[in-house]
């Protein structure tokens, strides 16, 4: 295992170190929320009681094998805790997610939950956003019209493939990533993209006040 995946890993088991007996858990999709999912597997297995809502299915998937209880919005309004990973954190909390593909129902989530917990790597914590391109959850038709109007906002749009073909979310929808270079107002972008019709959802996380927690390659994880 390399000192990234050891800093993730140690990221991720921090993060699961929060949850408690009985809690309602929203469990993030990517290579870090991954390591706190296994480590609540295996609390589970040793007699931790909780209930869990996946943001993707893969996360479901690996939840149900690991014996944590997956329940759903229709059993349950609100959620305790969510535990996600991150593309990019600024200094002043702002995050970029979507690198995975799930950015939908990992805002979701994040909304329907009491407490949030960011898991990263020292990588992905910025000064500013904007290095990491922002991904956009857009319907399938008319996506060209979408990829035009993001070029007339000076952003450089690219929509995400996988084998030469459209990538499809578990939503059925596709996924554009536009670099905007840096990001100096997030939350006005979201809003001026947030308007543009086809746009499901941007890959901005603003104003969330989540608790971050950032694993350091020399083993360091401090909650920043």
């Amino acid at each position: 295992m390399d000192t990234i995946t050891q800093a993730k890993k140690a990221a991720g088991e921090k993060a699961a170190s929060l949850v408690q007996p009985g809690m309602l858990v929203g469990l993030g999709t990517g290579s870090t929320a991954y390591w706190a999912i296994e480590r609540l597997g295996a609390m589970v297995k040793e007699g931790l009681h909780i209930q869990a809502v996946a943001t993707s299915v893969a996360s479901e998937k690996q939840a149900r094998e690991l014996g944590i209880p997956i329940t759903s919005f229709s059993e349950i309004q609100q959620l305790d805790i969510d535990i996600d990973g991150a593309d990019e954190i600024s200094e002043d909390f702002q995050l970029i997610k979507g690198g995975g593909g799930s950015l939908l129902r990992e805002k979701i989530v994040a909304l329907a939950s009491r407490r949030r917990v960011i898991v990263a790597d020292e990588r992905k914590y910025v000064k500013t956003l904007g290095k990491f391109p922002l991904p956009l959850e857009i319907v399938p038709f008319g996506w060209e019209l979408v990829f035009k109007t993001l070029q007339s906002l000076k952003g450089v749009p690219t929509l995400r493939t996988r084998e030469d073909k459209p990538y499809i979310t578990d939503n059925s929808n596709y996924i554009i990533d536009c670099a905007f270079g840096t990001i100096q107002n997030p939350e006005q972008l979201h809003q001026q993209l947030k308007a543009i019709p086809g746009i499901v959802e941007t890959g901005l996380f603003i104003n969330l006040k989540p608790t971050v927690i950032i694993a350091y390659e020399n083993g360091d994880v401090k909650v920043v």
